[in-house]
């Protein structure tokens, strides 16, 4: 059993933002640089699927199509099949897909590039899409980040943190981030190892809870997304404090609920960018 993305990111944390990066809502901006035909029988392959949010969203953006999501880890494969039904999920490694040549009408990935060796990152998809195939790749870049006041760090969240050792080189080891390029490599990179017509796109993804164009419904799972990734990170580390800790994080978003339920602004906000990369199989 392979875990160690699941533990670097935990299943709930990852699941609930990426639920909220591919919501409906947002679809028009991926989709204008997709350029997938919504009615098509397309066989999709999702690569580093994580817990599926991806996947999920692609299911219904493509009624007709035929999705497969694969990832290293098995707490995500699970918690995938758990959770979305209609698309199938499988256990498998980027860079060496289980799947003949020739069988995938569309890849697309969503922040993995950057941990993938180049040459079997592209390589592979390249392998595996059918002649005229797509390649999407997508992929963070820096964007904004503002605090409600209600959600500062507490003194209980403070002192557990500044308990820990200061050394973790778990990024090292398991090579996170160790191929991040800029947003000119990123284009050229997918020309250098063999598809044409690439093209790019962005996708700007305001997460503010207090914007009046989101339901509430809406609203409330940006709060809880940010919640739970603050409860998966006291609670991956397991060291004293951490019980206080998660009574703190809890305390200041039920208080942070509790005020966008009686109209009481906060304007916190989370605005993430995603550069698309769109190339195709000769």
């Amino acid at each position: 059993m392979n875990t160690i993305w699941s533990h670097i990111q935990g299943v709930q944390t990852l699941y609930l933002s990426r639920k909220l990066r591919f919501h409906d809502v947002f679809s028009p901006q991926y989709q204008r640089t997709f350029a997938l035909d919504p009615a098509a029988d397309l066989k999709i392959l999702e690569i580093g699927c994580g817990p599926g949010a991806l996947s999920e969203s692609l299911h219904r953006w493509f009624p007709r199509a035929q999705i497969t999501g694969i990832d290293r880890d098995s707490a995500f494969i699970a918690f995938a099949r758990e959770n979305i039904p209609g698309v199938s999920f499988q256990e498998g490694d980027a860079t060496n897909l289980p799947f003949p040549d020739n069988s995938f009408d569309v890849c697309i990935s969503n922040t993995v590039q950057e941990h993938v060796e180049p040459s079997a990152f592209w390589g592979e998809q390249l392998r595996v899409l059918k002649p005229g195939g797509v390649c999407l790749c997508l992929s963070a870049r820096k964007g904004l980040h503002c605090t409600a006041p209600c959600l500062e760090q507490t003194a209980a969240e403070r002192a557990f943190w500044e308990s820990l050792p200061e050394t973790d080189d778990t990024f090292q080891r398991y090579g996170v981030g160790k191929y991040v390029v800029s947003e000119a490599e990123l284009p050229a990179s997918m020309e250098r190892y063999g598809f044409s017509n690439v093209s790019t796109g962005y996708a700007v993804i305001d997460l503010t809870p207090d914007a009046p164009k989101y339901p509430p419904e809406l609203a409330e799972l940006m709060i809880e997304s940010m919640r739970q990734n603050d409860l998966e990170a006291i609670q991956s580390v397991h060291a004293p404090g951490a019980d206080r800790a998660i009574e703190a994080v809890h305390a200041k978003y039920d208080e942070r609920l509790r005020l966008y339920r009686a109209g009481v602004k906060q304007w916190n906000t989370e605005v993430s960018v995603t550069m698309m990369v769109r190339g195709v199989k000769r």
